[in-house]
């Protein structure tokens, strides 16, 4: 039976209008000018609003040469339902505007197995953005090509539990016909997100934010999981993805590929220079093989 994820945050947070968004994305992916890859075998892209990181996620998906690639895992921060564990979705399709995407259940059955996961039920599903903003640009970019969905609500894990989904989870990085979706954002900054760090030294508000993203985008690229933790303790950026990040590094860690991570993008929503101001940044990596 049929359970449909109806997208529900169209018409809002980005166009439901099959023939803009088509082209949004379409502008935005030539813009990007990336030379697609097999190589590349995930990403970590933004999930706002496509007026405000649209663009910037162009140049995480812009990368993904969709030829061999039949099942891509979504991994995304879970926004408004707590859970200590991972949740995976009871949908069998995913509707975007431009193209529907259907649940790989077989893949679900399997990590339900494994007693670990639980199920988020539709209203939570539908209710989270953070997965929902990289389906229309996976629908675009795998136009044509049969691709299955496998979307995991990352919750607030714990360090343990970060390693143990990143060990569960790394076999299916070892085989080339999957593909990672990792979504979050960057630093939230102002007294609206309760995160007003600023180091003066770099100047201007938005050159100390700029300058805390990119210490944390490099320790990222050392795939390092712990080293990531130990920043995240000392600055506490508000990365609101940093479960999926953490558990994507140790699926790293464990997997029998070597896969180098690339941050390609970066962007800000504003430039804030005074104590009143708010931003939220966006960044964006593709995983790529490392011959």
């Amino acid at each position: 039976m049929e359970k449909i994820r109806r997208a529900s945050h169209a018409g809002s947070w980005y166009t439901d209008n099959p023939k803009k968004l088509a082209e949004e994305i379409e502008g935005w992916l030539r813009e990007s000018g990336l030379t697609k890859s097999p190589d590349v075998r995930g990403v970590i892209a933004p999930h706002a609003g496509y007026s405000y990181s649209g663009r910037a996620a162009a140049y995480a998906f812009g990368n993904i040469d969709p030829t061999n690639i039949t099942r891509v895992f979504l991994l995304g921060p879970s926004h408004h339902y707590y859970t200590p564990k991972c949740a995976v979705s009871t949908a069998t399709v995913y509707k975007t505007p431009i193209g529907d995407l259907p649940i790989d259940l077989e893949v679900i059955e399997e990590l339900k197995a494994t007693g670990k996961f639980e199920t988020m039920n539709i209203r939570v599903d539908e209710a989270e953005h953070s997965m929902e903003m990289h389906l229309p640009y996976l629908a675009k970019v795998f136009e044509g090509h049969p691709v299955k969905v496998v979307p995991i609500l990352v919750g607030a894990l714990k360090a343990e539990a970060e390693a143990m989904y990143g060990q569960l989870l790394a076999k299916y990085v070892d085989d080339p016909k999957n593909f990672f979706s990792v979504s979050s954002d960057f630093c939230h900054w102002g007294s609206r997100f309760n995160y007003v760090h600023y180091d003066k030294k770099h100047g201007a508000i938005h050159r100390s934010i700029e300058a805390l993203d990119r210490m944390g985008m490099d320790i990222i690229e050392t795939r390092n999981p712990d080293a990531f933790k130990q920043y995240l303790s000392e600055y506490d950026n508000t990365i609101c993805g940093r479960h999926p990040i953490s558990v994507f590094l140790h699926m790293l860690r464990y997997c029998s590929t070597n896969i180098k991570i690339n941050f390609l993008r970066y962007e800000q929503s504003s430039q804030c220079k005074t104590m009143r101001d708010s931003s939220v940044s966006y960044a964006s990596a593709a995983a790529k093989v490392d011959a």
